[in-house]
């Protein structure tokens, strides 16, 4: 079978109604016709294989939970991503920069979703939408680094994707093209030996992927992510601290272990966002502060990725970081290390007896 045909068919297969996840899993099928009702469904035979029992961290990413509906905590766009949006599906928040959504579809809907609002319903992306955009990027050359984002940019196929970024490569201050996707590690099949190639051509060209959990690194999502880096293609990964799945720092740094043994870099832990229908995978800010802190100097610097939180309301994105200087004073600090023990570290200056 063509490469393109068994990804293609492994997504035409995956499961959206309860009857059918029924098939497969211990469910509740009335909770569940009651979530998707709102929050649609759709998990491939690949990542449906995965999980190994009810309830476990791949079964809380891919399965509806009641409390979607039931807990009202949150916003349905908390990023306030539609009024930073001067065209349709592209968001303009920081100076120099921009995410486009070049895609609707994605390989499995994911329960923690940032854009749960539009994932799953009816979300346009089409020739005109895609064309208002890349006219908009044009006319605004302050934009150097474009992120391409959805749904998921590599759900398109070959050609569509290339038509894109050959619009975007013709921009001369476009310098930068990042594409966004979770395909390495929720239908690994749709990376192809034609796909690598054709991305080959529009370098500086960087991923950042999304796993979630060390069980979703798998062979076939390691030879996914190989296939990308030999192509040439940095790669990174955004994983989201999720209540359940990855709160927990031995979790956290086998994953970060893991993803650099695939040459996928740690870049980002994210704080998950206010959206309404996630508030039960939410976490307190201070348990992703516990990680980074469990993370430094128990493993290598590597794989130490940024702690970011998004601020509601379209204020962007900042880390947080545990706290080291214990007391700053003129001629020295007093900084803990990350065994807990406190160290001075002396301040030149004018006023103690330094030049």
């Amino acid at each position: 079978m063509k490469n393109e045909t068994y990804w293609k068919k492994l997504l035409s297969s995956a499961i959206t109604t309860a009857e059918e996840l029924s098939r497969h899993l211990p469910i509740d099928r009335e909770k569940i016709e009651k979530v998707i009702a709102r929050y649609p469904m759709r998990i491939n035979s690949y990542y449906l294989s995965l999980i190994r029992h009810q309830g476990d961290p791949l079964w809380k990413q891919a399965i509806p939970d009641i409390a979607e509906i039931e807990d009202t905590w949150g916003d349905d766009d908390p990023l306030t991503e539609e009024a930073q949006s001067p065209v349709p599906n592209l968001i303009h928040r920081y100076p120099d920069r921009a995410v486009f959504l070049i895609s609707s579809e994605c390989a499995m809907f994911c329960r923690y979703c940032m854009r749960k609002r539009k994932i799953g319903h009816p979300f346009v992306v089409n020739d005109h939408t895609i064309d208002a955009g890349i006219r908009y990027i044009r006319d605004h050359t302050d934009i150097r680094d474009m992120i391409l984002s959805g749904g998921d940019p590599l759900l398109l196929d070959d050609e569509r994707l290339k038509t894109t970024l050959t619009q975007l490569r013709a921009i001369s201050h476009v310098e930068i093209i990042r594409i966004h996707t979770r395909i390495p590690c929720t239908l690994p099949q749709r990376i192809t030996p034609e796909l690598c190639d054709m991305l080959k051509a529009f370098h500086p060209l960087y991923i950042n992927t999304h796993f979630n959990h060390p069980d979703e690194i798998t062979p076939q999502s390691s030879m996914a992510c190989a296939m990308l880096a030999n192509a040439g293609i940095p790669m990174g990964c955004q994983t989201v601290l999720l209540k359940g799945v990855n709160d927990d720092p031995e979790i956290m740094k086998r994953l970060m272990q893991k993803l650099m043994s695939i040459r996928v870099k740690p870049y980002y832990i994210h704080q998950s966002d206010l959206v309404r229908g996630t508030g039960h995978f939410h976490t307190h800010p201070e348990k992703g502060l516990e990680i980074i802190e469990k993370l430094r100097g128990h493993t290598s610097g590597l794989c130490v990725p940024h702690f970011m939180i998004d601020l509601p309301g379209g204020g962007g994105k900042i880390p947080l970081l545990p706290e080291y200087v214990q007391k700053k004073e003129p001629h020295r600090w007093l900084i803990r290390n990350y065994e807990g023990k406190s160290f001075e570290y002396p301040i030149k200056g004018k006023n103690n007896g330094h030049s």
